[in-house]
């Protein structure tokens, strides 16, 4: 090799290398484009989710909680909460019920929002949608 660093060689380096990202970068497109659908759950999408999302929104529940890794660290990730609720709807419902009063010394507690039954369920049935996403394993264990 020359002791010696040309333009010529610096050129091809720099265009060599960018045709290799370029198609580095299309092929895991790609790979993405191809493995996506197999993952895609859009079938479970009701009337139900939808509501249950908004929801979530409105009372930005994604301030404390994370859902499938995004999101606060305050409370726990609840993007498998349904498998870790024996797949219960219900069960789901029940706990954000019978939250206890906030303001326990030495506590965190989630606020009580006093939700309808219907926005309960809504709630729930958006969670159980959440834990039936193919999420390559996301969260790692099921304590979130």
């Amino acid at each position: 090799m020359s002791e010696v660093f040309t333009k010529s060689m610096a050129r091809n380096i720099y265009y060599g290398g960018s045709l290799f990202f370029i198609l580095l970068f299309l092929a895991l497109t790609f790979d993405t484009d191809g493995t996506l659908p197999k993952r895609d759950n859009r079938a479970a999408l009701t009337e139900q989710v939808a509501l249950g999302k908004k929801v979530w929104e409105e009372n930005d529940c994604i301030g404390c909680h994370t859902l499938l890794g995004e999101g606060a660290y305050f409370a726990p990730e609840l993007g498998n909460v349904y498998k870790r609720f024996g797949n219960s709807t219900a069960a789901i419902v029940g706990f954000i019920k019978g939250r206890p009063p906030e303001g326990i010394p030495g506590r965190r507690s989630m606020p009580q929002f006093n939700l309808s039954d219907e926005e309960l369920e809504a709630v729930a049935a958006f969670l159980k949608y959440a834990s039936e996403i193919d999420t390559a394993n996301w969260p790692p264990n099921i304590q979130g």
